[in-house]
């Protein structure tokens, strides 16, 4: 079945288009349950024994949430106990344009097989698809969308062969839209109704996030906060002024990394920044220290040091985000609102709502903003999950890899699928497209314990007195290919992240710790780049390919400097080092020579206990010649790279150019040198270099 969109866009130049869309119907979508005999389907979701212990619904019963609940509630969706779930693909649309986090998260949840999450094309069935009325808003007919597809997969599942019949149940927090359900004949609750009546985990309660009925509850008759702008009044504003925003007031409910609307204050409220740090809670007259109220007072009146000061009167995007931190509990007795100290010092204090205070007290946990009432001093939240004990390792490890936003999750099945099987071994295909240098003495150095070797080196005499030097990295893309899920996850993570005992890996570990790490003795594909080098270090000729190698040596920065320095040895490998250092030490030379700056700070490794785990000795990482030996061939051969991309694909090649930094960014330098009677020159980055290194 067959029908037409058709509606008018005004396209940029201020014209007007008409466009006219085909939408088709049919009438063979699967409904996704076991139990059904209707539906010719190949794979069903639902399952037949879908049944919460509920004191409301006691009967087996699958949920259908609207738009709202998705929304609001996506923390209770997400929870292993809600399981055959219906989502419509209205509420698909809904939440993806109007929240892009909270849809990445659901569709997390619906790739889950476990969970039992079924997405239901409602949008292309003929049985229930609805055109939008006259004079109809689009959230009202999305609404009426929801609830035709509720009663739907009502009357479809009534006659199923369980002793009750399967029910669906839709959640819905609109008023107006469970008052129309109830109209119809259709099973529907508020979301809170129905989490409270959960029997088997009473604690998911915590886990509700507030509406704005709850709200109004806990909020008093005093305005704390001035209303903020309608969107209308803040577009009309300038976006080009860096203006100063001091004190809670002026902060009008705003977070940490909020996109704002702020008003400029008259010019005699204007004040100059001030190193008092002005604490959530707020300073008592009497905990005002003599000096810092002189501060304060210098940062009023210093009219030459004054900046533009503002406050924010408009919030034109929220960055809300799980929080982590800590429970305080209220000094009332049998008190079910406490307050969450976040770990972030950026992030206000957050008042939650919990029956579980003493469980959590002492624990890191993760809590959720809501809202934050103008009335209300505090912002409005719900507690996520608990990550274990502060102080414990693990739990500390959490929180931090969760308030740096590091992925850390397990890989899915989905990333998984696309490994190679095993036992994997190079094929007589993959020789044919590649240069064999398994012959030369490749070896690779690394720090110690590093078992994802993904670059190796070799250097030769050749018969005209010049040396061949390669730099080969491990071929990652043979095994990943462009756009599946494995590269859409390590584009996701980015990098891997090394913390103390723990690594999280950017691939998984058959890819970073076996097939694409270029151990030896093993054979192992690879990209080359091959210089012939003259003995100033000055390249001839430059050539890149793809290759198999066969590494000689897996060594580590101690170990190679090693068989530099010890003169009984002279096997291939050690030549080979030999000739990569000496010619490593001219190119660093050159490259100082340019203006390169050095700049770094001093790596350190934890010795830890065998039995507890703790650190027990901090030792600072020595730096010997052949780190600098591995570093000057990798910026080589990054040279060489951009070289040739420059030459093949000008028009396309890009040079990340990294801007002068303002000569205030060093007024903290120029001071520190000050006062040991040194002087920085700033003027470039060689200056700068030089100056560094005479002090």
């Amino acid at each position: 079945m067959l029908k037409s969109k058709t509606f008018v866009k005004k396209t940029r130049s201020g014209g007007i288009m008409k466009i006219v869309r085909e939408h088709y119907l049919r009438d063979d979508i699967w409904c996704g349950s076991e139990v059904c005999t209707e539906c010719n389907q190949e794979e069903s979701v639902l399952q037949k024994d879908a049944c919460i212990e509920s004191n409301l619904c006691s009967f087996p019963h699958y949920l259908l949430p609207d738009t709202n609940v998705v929304l609001s509630q996506i923390d209770i969706l997400e929870d292993p106990l809600i399981k055959n779930v219906i989502i419509l693909q209205t509420v698909l649309q809904e939440v993806r344009h109007r929240s892009a986090p909270i849809y990445k998260r659901l569709k997390d949840i619906l790739h889950d097989k476990e969970k039992r999450f079924y997405t239901f094309t409602n949008e292309h069935h003929r049985e229930t698809y609805i055109e939008r009325e006259q004079g109809e808003s689009a959230n009202d007919r999305n609404d009426r969308a929801i609830r035709v597809s509720t009663k739907w997969y009502s009357d479809h599942l009534k006659n199923t062969p369980t002793d009750e019949g399967l029910k669906v149940v839709l959640l819905t927090n609109d008023r107006g839209n469970k008052e129309k359900a109830e109209k119809s004949g259709l099973l529907t609750y508020r979301c809170e109704e129905y989490v409270k009546s959960l029997i088997a985990n009473p604690e998911l309660v915590d886990r509700l996030a507030l509406t704005n009925d709850d709200k109004n509850e806990i909020t008093s008759s005093r305005v704390m906060f001035p209303e903020h702008l309608p969107l209308s009044r803040i577009q009309e504003g300038d976006d080009s002024t860096e203006v100063l925003i001091q004190g809670l007031q002026n902060l009008n409910r705003a977070v940490h990394q909020d996109v704002v609307a702020v008003e400029i204050l008259p010019l005699n409220q204007w004040v100059a920044p001030s190193s008092v740090v002005l604490q959530d809670e707020g300073p008592k007259e009497d905990d005002v220290t003599e000096e810092e109220e002189a501060e304060l007072k210098r940062g009023l009146s210093g009219s030459e040091s004054r900046k533009p000061t503002g406050r924010v009167v408009g919030i034109i995007k929220r960055n809300w985000r799980p929080f982590c931190g800590m429970l305080f509990l209220s000094q009332i007795k049998e008190a079910t609102r406490h307050l969450f100290t976040p770990a972030d010092r950026c992030i206000p204090r957050i008042r939650i709502e919990t029956r579980q205070a003493a469980t959590l007290a002492g624990q890191r946990i993760m809590v959720a903003i809501d809202g934050w009432p103008k009335h209300s001093r505090y912002p409005n939240g719900h507690f996520v999950r608990s990550l274990g004990s502060a102080g414990d390792k693990e739990t500390e490890t959490e929180v931090l890899l969760l308030e740096h936003d590091v992925p850390h999750q397990d890989f899915s099945q989905a990333v998984l699928s696309f490994l190679p099987k095993m036992p994997w071994n190079i094929t007589e295909e993959d020789m044919a497209v590649r240069e064999d240098l398994r012959n030369l003495t490749v070896c690779s150095v690394d720090p110690p314990g590093c078992t994802d070797i993904d670059d190796a080196l070799h250097c030769r005499d050749l018969a005209n007195g010049n040396q061949e030097v390669g730099v080969h990295i491990a071929d990652v893309s043979h095994f990943i290919r462009p756009g599946n899920a494995m590269d859409l996850e390590a584009a996701n993570r980015g990098t891997t992240v090394y913390l103390t005992g723990r690594r999280i890996d950017m691939v998984p570990e058959l890819l970073s710790s076996n097939l694409c790490s270029l151990r030896s003795n093993v054979e192992r594909l690879a990209f080359s780049c091959i210089w012939e080098i003259n003995d100033k270090a000055e390249i001839v000729k430059t050539r890149f390919t793809k290759s198999v190698i066969n590494s000689k040596a897996s060594l580590t920065y101690a170990e190679a400097q090693m068989r530099i320095d010890d003169t009984n040895m002279n096997d291939d490998t050690t030549k080979s080092l030999r000739g990569l250092n000496r010619l490593a030490k001219i190119l660093k030379k050159q490259r100082i020579e340019k203006g390169a700056l050095t700049l770094s700070s001093p790596e350190v490794r934890f010795h830890i206990d065998s039995e507890t785990h703790d650190p027990i000795d901090l030792q600072t990482k020595e730096l010997k010649e052949t780190n600098s030996m591995v570093e000057e061939f990798m910026l080589l051969a990054n040279i060489s790279v951009a070289q040739k991309i420059y030459d093949e694909f000008s028009e396309c090649a890009l040079l990340r150019k990294h801007p002068a930094p303002p000569p205030s960014n060093y007024d903290i330098l120029n001071k520190a040198a000050k006062s040991k009677d040194l002087v920085i020159h700033t003027d470039s980055a060689k200056a700068l270099a030089d100056s560094l290194d005479a002090a």
